[in-house]
């Protein structure tokens, strides 16, 4: 192989020249003694061999002996539909053709052949299921415009035992608006909740959001909100996301001080609750209100509030300039809030927020 130097070498030679060393070396050689016979450099032989393997760089063309035929491809696709497969997936389909002494394919080429050919999802005659939508996005710019509830457990001292508790919470005030607790889950307590709201709030009008419970959804339910004049809206089935303001709510319940984690008794976990509540409404500066309490948001008490903070600020860069930037803290609170915005929505909020 020795010669001129940059003298041009086929690839087939180089091929060649790698088998002889490996079958050189298997039968006792080393691969300097081998290089110096083929006058070539040992980094030179390095790369040969680093050739002869083929284009290993990222989106070159390979060529995969292992790869099916497209006779192969269609009979996996022609099995799979078959009336004896089209219900099943490629792991039973691959352990029922075992059983019978056939073998196609692995379970992972079923898969990456029916995803290539659109069918990995639903290949019977029956109608394929429906997606759910996306919930209606909902807008809130006041008080008792939109609410959203739900239930959760409370654990007790006994194990496998729960208190349920009903929770409303209002998402433009961020304040719990009504909630009780009871040892059952049950559709007509939900629905006695809201009438006695009633006397308390307006609620013609508003837009009440919540899971797809049987509580949330029971013809009780349905018909109290009805005559109450409330718009109910669901999230879609299994998406907690769908309902992010009361899931918030009862994180911060449970993970607040003081939370008992069991309750010895109804009374215990009620007498708790309503001086959580409280707690909540009137004492908890909310991050999402611009730190000040429900209850100041919902009496307007809050705009006050935030302009003494925006003149405070403004008042300690003028003592000090120096320690301020081109820019100063401006304290403000949306004032519109959305449940299940649309991706438009989004980013128009995104764009206000950058500005």
């Amino acid at each position: 192989m020795g010669g001129e130097r940059g003298r041009l070498i086929s690839q087939e030679d180089k091929s060649r020249s790698v088998e002889l060393v490996k079958e050189a070396m298997n039968n006792g050689a080393s691969k300097s003694e081998c290089c110096n016979i083929l006058e070539i450099s040992i980094r030179t032989l390095q790369r040969w061999e680093k050739e002869c393997r083929g284009d290993s760089r990222k989106g070159a063309l390979k060529s995969i002996p292992r790869k099916l035929s497209e006779e192969e491809r269609q009979n996996l696709i022609d099995t799979a539909c078959s009336g004896e497969f089209k219900d099943l997936t490629p792991h039973e389909i691959v352990a029922i053709l075992a059983e019978n002494r056939v073998y196609i394919a692995s379970e992972r080429t079923f898969y990456r052949v029916l995803n290539a050919a659109n069918m990995l999802h639903h290949r019977s005659n029956s109608k394929p299921c429906s997606k759910t939508g996306k919930p209606v996005e909902l807008k809130a710019t006041g008080p008792d415009q939109v609410w959203c509830w739900d239930i959760t457990y409370l654990r007790t001292t006994v194990r496998g035992l729960y208190f349920y508790c009903y929770m409303i919470k209002d998402i433009w005030t961020k304040e719990i608006v009504g909630w009780e607790i009871h040892a059952v889950e049950d559709v007509d307590i939900a629905a006695e909740m809201f009438k006695k709201l009633k006397g308390k709030r307006n609620l013609r009008g508003v837009k009440l959001h919540s899971d797809n419970g049987n509580p949330m959804k029971g013809a009780t339910m349905i018909m109290t909100l009805y005559n109450l004049g409330v718009l109910p809206s669901y999230s879609r089935p299994r998406v907690s996301n769908d309902n992010p303001y009361i899931e918030s709510l009862f994180k911060t319940m449970k993970y607040t001080a003081g939370y008992p984690g069991h309750f010895n008794d109804i009374e215990h976990a009620r007498i708790w609750m309503a001086d959580f509540v409280n707690w909540y409404n009137t004492e908890h500066r909310h991050s999402a209100i611009a730190y000040v309490t429900p209850a100041q948001r919902r009496s307007g008490e809050y705009k006050a509030i935030l302009e003494r903070r925006n003149v405070t600020m403004e008042y300690a860069r003028l003592a000090h300039p120096e320690r301020w930037g081109n820019r100063i803290r401006v304290w403000k609170a949306n004032e519109e809030i959305y449940l299940n915005p649309s991706d438009e929505t989004k980013e128009k909020i995104n764009q206000k927020s950058v500005a």
